[in-house]
């Protein structure tokens, strides 16, 4: 009859079953990467600035740059996709590697940070896009100075992936010295997120460009499968 009772009890607390959260997170960090280098690839495209015949002219640039908003649209749509699905990956991130972490470790914290750093670094390099899209259509009405420095903008600004490189470090960390990930993905993570850290710290911080995105979109795919597994 007690043992009925404490059954039944009102202040007995019932603890709902917890599952292994799904790969999505991971996925949304795949395309983000993928998005990623879309977008760089796109703003290399668009050179007006860097032109040796167009170099020292503001006219000419304008003129130039008014001829490749087709790259500016591709840049701007795929990175615009990439700055929202990092702060979903970001978040994943954080989660996942607080399950093989020590429960007050910065190492989770840390990577999220990187990403979230991302994640504003292509939002501000999108920044003049639609300023550019419309008014590049009728160069009369745009100050030629103007086009230059915003041709500038774009060659550089997006190219600011050094935040992945925090976070590549710190997913290696989290794998390789706490084991909180298979271990491929942490010496990935040594080599394209080291790489994209020391780009970034360099006076070559643009560079940090051409390796962030491939480093979010393999860790990405990596962690999705990984977890696909192991479920």
């Amino acid at each position: 009859m007690n043992t009925l009772g404490a059954e039944t009890s009102p202040s007995t607390t019932i603890t709902p079953e917890r599952t292994t959260p799904g790969p999505i997170w991971a996925w949304t960090g795949a395309v983000a990467g993928l998005a990623g280098v879309v977008g760089i690839q796109a703003s290399m495209a668009m050179s007006a600035a860097y032109n040796e015949d167009t170099a020292g002219n503001a006219v000419a640039i304008m003129q130039a740059f008014a001829d490749e908003r087709t790259p500016m649209l591709v840049m701007h749509l795929t990175l615009m996709v990439s700055t929202v699905l990092l702060l979903v990956f970001a978040a994943g991130l954080q989660r996942r590697l607080r399950r093989g972490t020590p429960e007050f470790s910065l190492v989770p914290t840390v990577a999220a940070f990187g990403l979230v750093l991302t994640s504003v670094a292509t939002l501000m390099g999108t920044g003049l896009d639609t300023e550019l899209l419309f008014g590049l259509g009728n160069t009369d009405q745009m100050v030629p100075e103007v086009a230059v420095f915003a041709s500038h903008w774009m060659g550089t600004i997006p190219w600011l992936w050094v935040g992945a490189g925090v976070s590549g470090v710190a997913v290696a960390v989290a794998s390789l010295r706490h084991g909180a990930t298979p271990r491929w993905i942490g010496w990935v993570s040594v080599v394209l997120g080291g790489l994209t850290l020391l780009l970034g710290i360099s006076p070559l911080q643009y560079m940090a460009g051409f390796v962030g995105p491939v480093w979010v979109l393999v860790a990405g795919v990596g962690f999705a499968l990984a977890d696909r597994q192991s479920r």
